[in-house]
Parts: C-alpha cells; sequence; structure tokens
C-alpha cells in the first residue's frame, strides 16, 4: 500500500512540476489566438469550455486501455509500477502535451502533417499510411468488442440468440460511430463524453476506495521489482513497456489530441488538457493494476496466504476464466460487482462497453480528418465528410468478418512505434525552434530501443533470443540518436554561423 501511495503522489507532483516545466519549455503563448477561434468553422474547430475538453480527451485517449492494460501489466509485478509512473510522467505526458499543442500551432494540423512538417515528404506519406491503418483497425475491433459485450448480455432476450445478438449490436454500434464521425463535435462527443468520462473517473475512484477497505494483497516496490513475477516467463523489458502503453505513453494518443487541439479556448489550456488528461490516465492505471493483483491474491486459498508466485497465477487464472483466451473484462465486471454492488456493476457496463465505443468513433473521427487534410477537402459540408468517411466504414465493415486474433497482437506494438516517431517529430521541432529538445529527445531514443527490441523477440515478431534483440534496438536507438544530434544539433549549427556572417 505504501508503493501504491507514493506512485500516486509522484503522478500528482509531475503534473505540477515537470508539466509546469515541459509547459514553459514548450513556450505557452495566452494571447495567442487559437485555431477553435480563427478557423471555426461549427464543425471540427469548436470553442469549447477547458472542463469539457479535458473530458473530451480524457475519454478519448483512455478507453478501455489504461484498465485492460494495467491488468494484463500487473503479471510482471511491481516493475508495473514504475513504468507507470516515470512512462506517465517522463514520456506520456509529455508525447500527449506536445502533441496537441504543436497540432495547434499547426492550426490542428493532424499526426501525419506534423511528422511530415518536421521529418520530409517521405515520412508524412508512411505515417498517413500507418495512421490510416492503425485507426481503421482501432474502430472495427472497438465496435466489435462492444457489440460482443452487449450480445452477450442481452442473449436470450426475445428469442435471439447470441450470434443473432452480436449482428444487431453491431449494426447498432456502427450506426453510432457514422453520427459521431459525421456530425459536429459538439453534437454526440461534446455532450456525451464528458458523461462517460465522469463515469470512468467515479468507477476508478470506487476502485480506489476498496483497495483500503478490501482484503487482499498488493506487492511493495521492494518485492522484487526488476525481476518478471509473469506466469508465462515473459522479460520485464520490453513486454511490460508494450502491455502497458495507455497507461504509460501511447501513439494512439497522437491521433486524439489534435481533435481537441481544434477546441481549446487558450493555450495556457493546454497543460491540464493534454498533460493533465495523460496523468490522470495514470492514476487509472494504478488504481487497476493494484486492484487487480488484490483481488486475485484474495482469491487464493486459504485468503491472506501467499506463497511465491501465488497471486499471479491467480490472477491469470481469472483472466483466463472464460474459456476464450485473456479477457480482463471479465474481471472488471467481477472487482466492480465484488467491492461496489449495484453501483458498481453498472459502471462496469459503462467502463467495458462505452468506453470501447467511444474510443472506436473518434478513431473514425480522426481517420477522416487525416483524409481531409491530406485531399485539402474543406470538412464544413455535410456531403464532403460523407465522400471521406463512408469508404472508411465500408472497409472497417468488411473487417468485422475477418479473424483479428493474430493482428490484434501488433496493434500495440504498431501503437507505440507511432508514439516512437512522434517524439522524434516533437525533438525536431523543439531543436528548430530554439527549446529544449531533450523532453522529447531521451524518451525517443528509449522507446526506439523498446519497439525494435519487441518486434525482433516477441512471438508474433521475429522470434529472435532476448539479448540480441536488445543489441539490435540498441544499436538502432544509438544510430538515430547520432543522426539526429548530427543533422539537427551540429549541422543545424553550422547553417546558423553560415547564415550569420
Amino acid at each position: 500500500m505504501i508503493t501504491f501511495v507514493t506512485a500516486l503522489v509522484l503522478l500528482i507532483l509531475g503534473f505540477l512540476l515537470y508539466g509546469t516545466f515541459v509547459e514553459r519549455t514548450f513556450g505557452a503563448e495566452p494571447a495567442r489566438e487559437t485555431p477553435s477561434y480563427r478557423l471555426q468553422d461549427g464543425v471540427d474547430y469548436i470553442p469549447m469550455p477547458t472542463w469539457r475538453v479535458y473530458l473530451i480527451q480524457f475519454l478519448n485517449i483512455a478507453g478501455t486501455g489504461p484498465i485492460f492494460g494495467a491488468i494484463m501489466g500487473i503479471l510482471f509485478g511491481p516493475s508495473a509500477y514504475l513504468w507507470i509512473v516515470f512512462g506517465c510522467i517522463f514520456m506520456g505526458a509529455v508525447h500527449d502535451y506536445l502533441c496537441g499543442m504543436i497540432s495547434l500551432r499547426q492550426d490542428g494540423a493532424s499526426l501525419p502533417e506534423m511528422v511530415g512538417n518536421e521529418l520530409g515528404t517521405v515520412a508524412r506519406q508512411g505515417m498517413r499510411v500507418l495512421s490510416l491503418v492503425l485507426l481503421v483497425l482501432v474502430g472495427t475491433v472497438f465496435v466489435t468488442t462492444a457489440a460482443g459485450l452487449l450480445a452477450t448480455m442481452t442473449n436470450g432476450a426475445w428469442s435471439m440468440d447470441l450470434a443473432t445478438w452480436k449482428w444487431v449490436w453491431v449494426g447498432l454500434v456502427f450506426f453510432y460511430c457514422v453520427l459521431a464521425t459525421l456530425l459536429p463535435i459538439d453534437t454526440l462527443i461534446g455532450r456525451l463524453y464528458p458523461l462517460f468520462g465522469a463515469a470512468l473517473l467515479i468507477m476508478a475512484v470506487g476502485v480506489g476506495y476498496g483497495l483500503f477497505t478490501q482484503r487482499g494483497w498488493m506487492p511493495e516496490i521492494t518485492d522484487a521489482p526488476f525481476i518478471s513475477h509473469h506466469p508465462k516467463g515473459l522479460p520485464i523489458f520490453p513486454f511490460l513497456c508494450i502491455t502497458i502503453a495507455c497507461g504509460a505513453i501511447s501513439g494512439f494518443h497522437a491521433t486524439q489530441s489534435p481533435l481537441m487541439s481544434r477546441c481549446l479556448q487558450n493555450e495556457r489550456r493546454g497543460r491540464f488538457v493534454f498533460y493533465g488528461a495523460m496523468i490522470t490516465e495514470g492514476i487509472v492505471a494504478m488504481v487497476w493494476a493494484a486492484a487487480a493483483i488484490k483481488f486475485a491474491a484474495a482469491q487464493t486459498v486459504p485468503p491472506g496466504h501467499y506463497v511465491g508466485q501465488e497471486p499471479y497465477h491467480a490472477l491469470s487464472a481469472i483472466l483466463s476464466a472464460g474459456g476464450n483466451g485473456t479477457n480482463p473484462s471479465l474481471l472488471v465486471n467481477l472487482i466492480c460487482k465484488t467491492w461496489m454492488g449495484r453501483i458498481g456493476a453498472l459502471l462496469a457496463v459503462l467502463g467495458v462497453v462505452a468506453a470501447p465505443i467511444t474510443s472506436g468513433d473518434t478513431a473514425y473521427r480522426s481517420a477522416r480528418l487525416i483524409v481531409a487534410d491530406f485531399l485539402h477537402l474543406n470538412q464544413k459540408k455535410i456531403a464532403n465528410r460523407l465522400v471521406l468517411a463512408l469508404p472508411l466504414f465500408a472497409i472497417s465493415a468488411a473487417l468485422v468478418f475477418v479473424d483479428f486474433d493474430i493482428l490484434w497482437r501488433y496493434f500495440a506494438w504498431t501503437n507505440q512505434t507511432l508514439a516512437t516517431c512522434f517524439l522524434w517529430t516533437a525533438a525536431v521541432w523543439l531543436r528548430r525552434k530554439g527549446r529544449n529538445y531533450w523532453i522529447a529527445f531521451l524518451p525517443a531514443v528509449f522507446m526506439t530501443l523498446v519497439v525494435t527490441s519487441y518486434i525482433l523477440a516477441a512471438p508474433e515478431g521475429f522470434q529472435l533470443p532476448h539479448t540480441p534483440s536488445l543489441i539490435a534496438g540498441a544499436l538502432l536507438a544509438i544510430g538515430l540518436a547520432v543522426w539526429f544530434m548530427y543533422v539537427c544539433v551540429v549541422k543545424h549549427k553550422d547553417n546558423e554561423l553560415d547564415s550569420s556572417r
């Protein structure tokens, strides 16, 4: 419990201290007119109250990510606490803040446009393809996941079986996503998201209260933090950094932050909206990581007697109890019902059903805006929005019939690869502006090591031995660091000297 409380305090201090440092490094200008006013169109560029922008941003980037990822991540042991805290403060929140604010400075530019502006045309085109593939995949999987959960809840009603209900819910969820993608952002998203975001926060508070009142056990940071406790024997690095994404750093956030950069009323509110929403997500991840292991530990026999790996094996058994592989939603439902009764059950429904839907609809919206930026097609007219959105939904509808079990394994890696690309972009932007680029450069180097070594060693990757994978990842990270220092620092200084003569 000491470790858990300390972690929460560190996250809050991270927002107050390091968040302020990052804001000053960026150079927020409260007097500068934001795109929400200058480009106001009543569809995507709409000035909105800061509290509403914050809640929408939180739900956009959160979904079930900080819940499911944290539950899976705590299987590695107390090292999950370290990754959530330091990853969130020094990488994830910095990533989200810089993404939102650089987008704001570039008139609400989407991720591929920001990358292209700093890294060139080839990077821009590659990021367009990668982002669209990721967003359509995210939207499709979240729609089908939510439909499957709803079908389970309504199975047998009105004499319809599970399969029939699934297709009914797929159609209804898709219909909602179409509306949310096409309508002005303050029509559905602006009104529903604050409610769903508040529900997620209330659920986290309720579960957090249970951590202090329910029986069970939580690991402390002194319990072998650098030794993997994972029942399958997976090494902590880099697997933990991929497993817990949304609770520490996530590239999906880079596709979402530009949505809110188009609604922010004042640059000074950026730290609260972008950095603050990520810190909030880190707190939610901490709560669920601790709750998962504590609930599982309470199920051991006899309760309160723990030997070696017993709590971690108990958690793994609960997650796979449904017989269809690992399913964190089962544990979420159990914890909420057991610790919070009927209210908890209702919040669990909102958490495991509404959250993926709200991540899915903004994924489609982001995809539409990326294509609009590419084609320079104004989105004020509904006809232009339909032209771009309908093909995206047609592709997504076709993908519903595809088995995503294997493809989904690559999502986490693709997600972190997006984050890595943007961190390099942010480092270049900061250097070009004469700012302290180290706040993005060091995380970019670290994440390059993570994503490279993971894809080389992972079962769904090249399946190379762990140590050679780490060496190869380190070599690439060092190579990119040297490239950055030469091109963006040394060569840039030479150019500045020549121009001054």
